[in-house]
């Protein structure tokens, strides 16, 4: 499978809601385009890194947001309610986004398998850098320390699918400031930390490097399934 087929597109700093917009157009005409048994819309993976905000996902918790609304504000940081699964998180410079907009179908994907995919593209990134992530069963997402009480997140994934068409993704923390972190229970979890690629190594890395990586690993396994 060649990238032709899947349209990477790297958006730079986006604010979250315009990206959001950009997701939910393309996510409703590949609907579309199965209902009606047309081509018209291509797939594609947004790259993108938000200002600061958190998000809420479906059925998350409004009470794992721990400022109020003044707090947010003062602090110019953004608060929003989406459609996605998980509960809430926080993106902010940092922080890669990628947000595949794909038939699953295409790919013998279910709902599992894609989560699986997507979490073993993370940990095949982040073992270039000496780092071993894993999973945690009932808990989506990627993990550093397993099993310890040292047992800390270091990608968050959350989707939304209908009709196999999907939509969000996941945020992988790469130089991401993580104190911002400390103003929700992230994931909905009050016993369990976080951490970035940069905090694990001691320095700061290459964002572009991180997305090249991840952009290679990802279709190699998405044309595996093909």
């Amino acid at each position: 499978m060649s990238n032709e087929i899947i349209e990477l597109e790297d958006l730079g700093v986006m604010p979250y809601r315009q990206t959001w917009d950009l997701q939910k157009s393309l996510f409703t005409s590949l609907i579309e385009d199965k209902k009606s048994q047309k081509t018209t819309a291509s797939e594609k993976v947004f790259f993108v890194e938000h200002p600061h905000v958190y998000t809420l996902g479906l059925h998350g918790k409004v009470n794992n947001m721990l400022l109020n609304p003044d707090d947010l504000e003062r602090r110019g940081i953004e608060f929003v309610q989406i459609e996605r699964g998980g509960d809430i998180t926080y993106h902010g410079p940092g922080q890669l986004v990628v947000y595949p907009i794909l038939d699953m179908q295409k790919y013998s994907l279910g709902v599992k398998s894609y989560i699986d995919l997507l979490e073993e593209t993370v940990i095949r990134v982040i073992a270039k850098y000496g780092i071993k992530g894993e999973r945690v069963e009932g808990a989506t997402g990627v993990w550093i320390d397993v099993g310890t009480p040292r047992e800390r997140k270091i990608c968050a994934i959350g989707v939304k699918c209908s009709r196999f068409v999907t939509m969000h993704g996941l945020a992988l923390n790469v130089n991401t400031d993580l104190s911002y972190f400390s103003a929700i229970n992230p994931c909905g979890f009050i016993d369990k930390g976080v951490t970035s690629i940069s905090r694990e190594l001691g320095h700061d890395i290459d964002m572009i490097e991180v997305k090249d990586l991840f952009k290679s690993i990802f279709i190699h396994l998405l044309s595996d399934r093909v």
